[in-house]
């Protein structure tokens, strides 16, 4: 997965914009330092990696949470990693303190030093994206939404600059299949919990992968990634909310005979390039599944919570 370092720049005037949670020409002055961050330290035992999720919490409230090894899906030791808040102070800095060091973020950089001062280094911004982003249908791959039309959904929404809309159901069924879909998550720093930016993509319509901005959360069966109320994702691979993300999902179906099930449904997810779940098996349909489970082909949801989530670059290829 491709790092790539920017500085930190201030685009939008306050006062001049009107909020949209979808727009990303439109938020508040916190989400330029809300992101990832990502260095080396100077450790009692040499030079460690370490990488930090800040995350807006409404009117210059933050959460930041450290990982060490690197960012989730870039080297993280899979360590549990606390959380610290931390308010905005006048100058526009931060200063997110524990028990042994203290990272001050300013201008782009997360400066960490001990509690009595002792310089270790630096964390600098960083903006990810998945690799799988942009990829091409292959050959025999029935391309569900290329931006032109909204046609292969019943509803399909589609807004004014070519992005499909939330609660969308695939006009066409599919039994084994892999499928990748592109979707951003609304910016919505003062929501909590379910509320922010909450969606699902629904395998034949009855097992979901929950859409949900989870960044810098810990990655739980109803946060993103999750595959809801059977099992939470190894890493929570959500990026910031309004950057583009991705699922690459390979999808088995449930076998019958004789009207019983006789083998269960199983997947393979890829979050953002990462796999979170391999060969997992779906013992029942996911909570609030449109459809029940059957040995009959299903169609691609995605789900309407009344979040503004959009999705972009869809394509099933049947197996």
């Amino acid at each position: 997965m491709k790092a790539i370092s920017i500085p930190l720049t201030f685009l939008f005037f306050l006062g001049t914009l009107q909020s949209d949670p979808a727009d990303p020409t439109k938020v508040d002055a916190d989400y330029a330092i809300q992101g990832e961050y990502s260095g080396v330290v100077k450790g009692k035992d040499g030079d460690l990696k370490l990488g930090c999720q800040v995350v807006a919490l409404g009117k210059g409230n933050f959460m930041a949470r450290g990982y060490v090894g690197g960012l989730p899906g870039d080297g993280w030791n899979l360590t549990k990693e606390e959380t610290v808040n931390s308010q905005k102070k006048e100058d526009g800095s931060l200063v997110f303190e524990n028990d042994k060091h203290r990272g001050i973020l300013k201008e782009g950089v997360v400066f960490v030093e001990t509690l009595d001062g002792k310089k270790m280094g630096l964390l600098k911004r960083v903006d990810r994206k998945s690799p799988t982003l942009g990829a091409k249908p292959p050959k025999g791959a029935v391309v569900l939404f290329d931006g032109s039309s909204a046609e292969n959904f019943k509803p399909g929404r589609m807004t004014e600059d070519h992005l499909l809309m939330e609660g969308a159901k695939s006009m066409e069924l599919f039994m084994d299949h892999r499928l990748h879909i592109e979707f951003r998550l609304p910016y919505k720093p003062t929501a909590r919990g379910q509320g922010r930016g909450n969606s699902g993509l629904y395998l034949q319509g009855r097992y979901e992968v929950q859409m949900l901005d989870s960044f810098g959360l810990d990655g739980k069966n109803n946060e993103c990634g999750g595959v809801y109320s059977i099992a939470p994702p190894r890493e929570n691979m959500c990026f910031p909310p309004l950057a583009w993300q991705t699922y690459d999902v390979d999808f088995k179906s449930a076998i019958f005979k004789d009207g019983k099930k006789t083998k269960n449904a199983n997947m393979t997810v890829r979050h953002n390039g990462v796999v979170i779940h391999e060969n997992l098996d779906l013992p029942k349909r996911t909570t609030a599944s449109p459809l029940k489970e059957g040995p009959e082909s299903g169609f691609v949801y995605l789900q309407n919570h009344g979040n503004p989530v959009r999705y972009r670059n869809i394509w099933v290829k049947p197996l």
